[in-house]
C-alpha cells in the first residue's frame, strides 16, 4: 500500500513535531502528545493525526537508529568473518542503544505501535539469528548457546551498563560487559 505524500504544510508540521519528540526523547522526558503540540506550535488534532499515541511518536524517532542498524546488519551478513562480523554487529547494537535514548524502550515493548517498526525489529531479529548461526556453523561460537538466549543477555548488558556504569561511561561499560558476554561464547 503506497501514501500519498503530505502537503507541504503537514509535512513540516510532521517534521517539527518529530523534532519536539527527538529533543524530549533526548532530555530523558517522557512523551504527553499535548505538550508536544504545544512545544511544536501546532493544533493538538494535528499531533493526532499524525501521532495516535505517544509510542508511534517514540517509534518514529526511533526508526533512524533501527534503520541504521538494519543496514548494519545486512552489511555484517555480507562479510567474510562470522566471529568478526557477529561482534561488531553487536558493538553497534550496545552503541546505538546506549547513544539513541528512543532505541532501549522501542525494543523492549512487547507490543509495536507501528507496523514498519515491528517490520525493522523483525527484520533485525532475524539478521541476528543469521549471523549467530554462521558463527556457529564456522564453529567459533559456542552451540549451546542460542538466539533465545543472547536476546535476555544483551539485555542484561544494557542494563548493568546503565544501572552501574563505570566512571559513569555507559558506552564504555556496556562494550566491556558485551565482551565479557562474547568471550563466553566465543569457541578457541
Amino acid at each position: 500500500m503506497t501514501t500519498a505524500p503530505l502537503r507541504k504544510d503537514a509535512a513540516r508540521n510532521w517534521h517539527r513535531i518529530v523534532e519536539v519528540g527527538r529533543r524530549l526523547v533526548d532530555e530523558g522526558t517522557a512523551i504527553q502528545l499535548n505538550d508536544v503540540a504545544r512545544a511544536a506550535e501546532v493544533g493538538v488534532a494535528t499531533v493526532y493525526r499524525h501521532f495516535p499515541t505517544p509510542e508511534a511518536l517514540l517509534e518514529t524517532v526511533a526508526t533512524p537508529g533501527l534503520e541504521a542498524l538494519t543496514a548494519h546488519a545486512e552489511r555484517a551478513l555480507s562479510g567474510g568473518d562470522p566471529w568478526a562480523e557477529l561482534r561488531d554487529f553487536l558493538l553497534a547494537a550496545v552503541d546505538a542503544q546506549v547513544s539513541d535514548p528512543a532505541l532501549p524502550p522501542v525494543f523492549a515493548a512487547p507490543v509495536d505501535a507501528l507496523p514498519r517498526t515491528t517490520e525493522l525489529k523483525r527484520g533485525l531479529t532475524e539478521m541476528f539469528g543469521r549471523l549467530l548461526d554462521r558463527a556457529h556453523a564456522a564453529g567459533v561460537a559456542d552451540p549451546a548457546v542460542t538466539k533465545a538466549d543472547m536476546l535476555p543477555l544483551m539485555c542484561g548488558v544494557m542494563f548493568a551498563a546503565n544501572v552501574h556504569p563505570a566512571g559513569g561511561d555507559r558506552a564504555l561499560t556496556a562494550r566491556r560487559y558485551l565482551t565479557v558476554l562474547l568471550e563466553g561464547l566465543r569457541v578457541r
